[in-house]
């Protein structure tokens, strides 16, 4: 008697759900997702991580080092690269701090034309809005303890996440052996082949993704702080370079990353044009960097449509908050790369692709 009338194999052609099987699977993962993202969350960070450093790892081991070698120097470079970005970031953060008494004499000067304003035009007395404002904070000074609470699970679960995601990446490329056997084993023999090919493939594609990633950011980062110099707003290097790493955030990055500079500018100088000027800067570079940078220093990268970036950016922002915004797309561009190697999940291909076909190895 069979007991199963239909394939149960995730990537069998012959595999058929309903629509109601599909929504229970998005409902349950999304509760394991959230539940469990004090886990996930570093362990994506390090599984991604482990696909940039995989062939770095794996280029040294044919050198003649051995593997626990060249992942210790594979991982103590990245640091060292990410440790240079921060104390550059840190400097133009530390000059900028210097200025912080003219800067807040400007601000203050700015909300005291703004009060006048507000006086003239909607006939509300200065002392009734120092009488608001003083309310406001006093209604406030209870949510304090909450704040700081806050502020303190944030700072321990980011110390967490500093310390357990170097491990979890080393593990992962130590034991990358065993993971993989693992993983064919899971499927039937006769389809291991297409999972090591497409196993093969998402980790090289990731890796010059990544690659063509660091350029863009340089080249987006050198312009952006090129043309806010020209504009005359201050460090320009520090509000170009945050900006050109936030883009790594579709479409919000950019409007988060913009308000800085335009704030500055508009206080420094009380002028609108100076503000109108960073936006032209910033919509310059953009243009730039999705039609020409992008396409030039990437090639040809797994296309994503918008619908589904959009998507995407909003139910990781929902799960994990900002690291899911960041992971949650490059795990779509993966899941669109299985996809296409699946004659399973065509349909799943055709959802997140953007209408423009690509060529794909046979």
């Amino acid at each position: 008697m069979k007991l199963i009338s239909k394939s149960t194999n995730p990537i069998s052609p012959n595999a058929n759900y309903s629509a109601l099987e599909i929504l229970q699977f998005i409902v349950l993962l999304s509760f394991v997702l959230y539940f469990g993202k004090t886990l996930f969350i570093p362990l994506s960070f390090s599984l991604l991580i482990s696909f940039i450093l995989f062939p770095v790892c794996k280029w040294m081991e044919k050198k003649g080092i051995t593997k626990t070698l060249a992942i210790l120097i594979s991982l103590s470079f990245m640091f060292i690269l990410v440790g240079i970005l921060f104390y550059l970031l840190f400097t133009q953060i530390n000059e900028f701090s210097n200025e912080w008494e003219p800067f807040k004499k400007k601000l203050l000067e700015t909300l005291n034309q703004i009060s006048i304003y507000i006086a003239q035009r909607f006939e509300i007395s200065t002392e009734e809005q120092l009488a608001f404002f003083k309310s406001s904070i006093n209604n406030s000074g209870s949510q304090a303890l909450s704040f700081l609470r806050n502020a303190a699970f944030l700072f321990s679960e980011t110390f967490f996440y500093l310390l357990i995601i170097p491990v979890f990446s080393a593990l992962i490329l130590f034991h990358r052996q065993i993971l993989a056997n693992v993983l064919y084993r899971i499927f039937p023999a006769e389809r291991k082949e297409i999972i090591r090919e497409i196993l093969t493939e998402t980790i090289h594609a990731y890796y010059n993704f990544i690659k063509g990633m660091l350029v863009v950011y340089l080249i987006v980062g050198a312009l952006n702080s090129i043309g806010l110099a020209i504009v005359g707003v201050p460090h320009p290097i520090l509000f170009g370079f945050i900006a050109s790493v936030l883009t790594f955030i579709p479409y919000i990055g950019i409007l988060i990353s913009s308000l800085l500079p335009i704030a500055v500018s508009w206080i420094t100088f009380n002028s609108i044009w100076y503000p109108l000027g960073v936006i032209i800067v910033f919509s310059i570079v953009q243009i730039l960097e999705a039609y020409v940078i992008f396409p030039f220093a990437v090639g040809s990268r797994l296309k994503i449509n918008t619908l589904v970036i959009i998507i995407m950016i909003t139910a990781g922002g929902i799960l994990w908050g900002a690291a899911g915004m960041i992971l949650f797309i490059p795990f779509a561009s993966i899941a669109k790369l299985i996809a296409d190697r699946t004659e399973s999940l065509k349909s799943l291909s055709i959802l997140l692709g953007d209408g423009v076909p690509h060529k794909t190895k046979p």
